[in-house]
Order: C-alpha cells, then structure tokens, then sequence
C-alpha cells in the first residue's frame, strides 16, 4: 500500500513512522517539507505520490496560545485537512484524519458516542471540529475521523515529559483533579490508524484511545510512581489536587473528555489496554537508549 503521511515529525507521526507495516510504501513528510496550509503544495505533494491512502498527522496543538492564534489554528486545523482530504478524494485514496475530545465541552454524565452533538470551548476544539467537518465534506463522507484525547509519547512535549520535568525539579506538584478523560500513548493510536488502513468499511465518525478513565491528578500521580519504579526519578515526588477554578488558563478545558471507544474496538478488533499499562510501557521505552529520528521521504518494506 502507498501511503502518504503528513505532519511526520510530530508525536503522532513519529510513531507512524516506526510502526509502518511490511509492505507499506509510505512517504513520510514532516512540517519542514509540506505546509498542509499550501493548497497548491499539498495537491502537488498527493500528486506525485499517488497514495492510496493519505494520513494527516499534521496539527496545531498549542490549546491556550491557540486563543490568541485562532487563525493560524483554524489554517492548520481545518484548512490544512480540507487540502489534504480534497487532494486524497481528487486521486481517489482512503483519508484518515485524527481529532480530539475538544470538539465536546464536558458537560456529558457518559461517555461521548461519535454521533452527540458537539460543543467545542475553545478555538482548538472548533479548529478540529471544522477539520472534520471540511474533510468528510470533500470526501462525501469517505473519509475517517479518529477522534482521540490526552495524547503522550516517548519523544516530543506532552503532559508526561512535563510532569517528569517538574517532579524532578521540584518536591511537589499541584495538578487539577477535577478534569477527567483517558490517556493515550501514541503507539497504541498508530497501531489503531494501521488497522484502520486495512478496513475501508471503516469511515465517518470513530473514537479511539486506551482504556480506562483517569483525572489530571490520578494520571500525574501514575506517572510519579511509574517512573519513580522505572528509575527515571529518585523518588516519587508528592502530587496535590487542585482545582481547575484554582488554576485558570486561557483557553477552557472540558470537565469530562471520556470517548465511547468500544464500538471502534470491536470494528478494528482491537483490544483495549488500560492507560496505566500503557503508561508503563512508554516510561520503559524512555529508560532505552534513544533511536534516531525516523526518516522523511523514506519508504517502508
């Protein structure tokens, strides 16, 4: 399968990049070597490639600057996906494009079902809402949205680094205990996306993360104790709850972020693993010694 993958260098796209299949010859583009905001780059991009499937790991992801930046959010975010998506359906390719639980507000008693209206509080989560809506659009609905949420991985800036960064710094850290999803290690919505590349049944509206429901706070506190078992910390540094009132930020964060992922499980066969085993193995993986960064431009198999 020819696959054309942008937004490499990110969390996302790195694990992409590792964990492309035997047989896959995929074209790996980082920022650097396609703007996804460049129409006339990214039809010319798909062009020469002629994918059979085009993934758009490329995102702005800055939720608070993205309150003083909504048109460049809305430029990445939307106007990016609307190219690549209308590039993919003009060469007649598969388009995935993941998105996130920003699209909702929070204000859920359940887990959020891929068909409940959303609701978006801030210019991230409209931004994506728009990519979804562009993208299945010029796709006549071919295309699949793979909602996700609180994403980490080994390399990159995300909660995890942040939290090893400040527990090693500090004795004790103070995290919002009122804000609630799941946590999802990239690896695990990599293996999804590639499942996904072999089913094209699978389209519209999906939603995929780990399994299991965690605070801010339950998921600093894992990490604490993690790491401090892994050997990345001397010792486990105190964790604190806080309240979201108590710590206000620029943009607005849903209080309840869980996804109704179950359905995707079963129409990837896939099985869930808990957020802390995850967790686990991607603090092992930091312990190793790093690989190099993958390649651009480079096919697999």
């Amino acid at each position: 399968m020819k696959v054309l993958l942008a937004g490499a260098g990110g969390q996302l796209g790195r694990e992409l990049v590792r964990s492309a299949p035997e047989g896959c010859l995929l074209r790996a583009l980082d920022r650097a070597a396609l703007d996804v905001t460049d129409t006339a780059a990214v039809e010319r991009a798909v062009a020469e490639t002629a994918p059979e499937l085009v993934i758009n790991a490329a995102a702005y992801t800055a939720v608070d600057r993205a309150e003083q930046e909504p048109e460049l959010a809305f430029a990445v975010n939307a106007g990016g996906a609307e190219n690549l998506a209308r590039a993919a359906a003009r060469a007649g390719a598969r388009f995935i494009q993941p998105s996130t639980d920003f699209v909702f507000d929070g204000t859920a008693g359940q887990p959020y079902r891929p068909s409940d209206p959303p609701r978006p509080l801030g210019v991230y989560g409209a931004s994506k809402l728009e990519g979804e809506e562009r993208a299945l659009a010029v796709t006549g609905g071919r295309a699949l949205v793979l909602r996700t949420a609180w994403l980490y991985a080994a390399g990159g800036r995300n909660f995890v680094h942040t939290v090893l960064r400040l527990a090693a710094a500090r004795g004790e850290l103070t995290i919002v205990d009122d804000q609630v999803g799941t946590p999802t290690w990239a690896v695990g919505l990599a293996r999804a996306i590639w499942r996904a590349a072999t089913r094209p049944q699978v389209a519209g509206v999906h939603h995929w993360t780990d399994g299991g429901v965690a605070s801010w706070y339950d998921f600093a506190v894992a990490i604490v104790e993690e790491a401090a078992a892994a050997g990345l910390l001397a010792r486990p540094a105190a964790v604190q709850p806080i309240a979201t009132a108590d710590y206000p930020t620029p943009a607005r964060r849903p209080a309840y972020g869980v996804l109704d992922k179950r359905p995707t499980w079963r129409a990837l066969d896939l099985r869930p693993v808990h957020w802390r085993a995850a967790l686990r193995d991607m603090l092992h993986e930091v312990t190793r010694p790093a690989e190099a960064a993958p390649p651009v431009e480079a096919p697999h198999g």
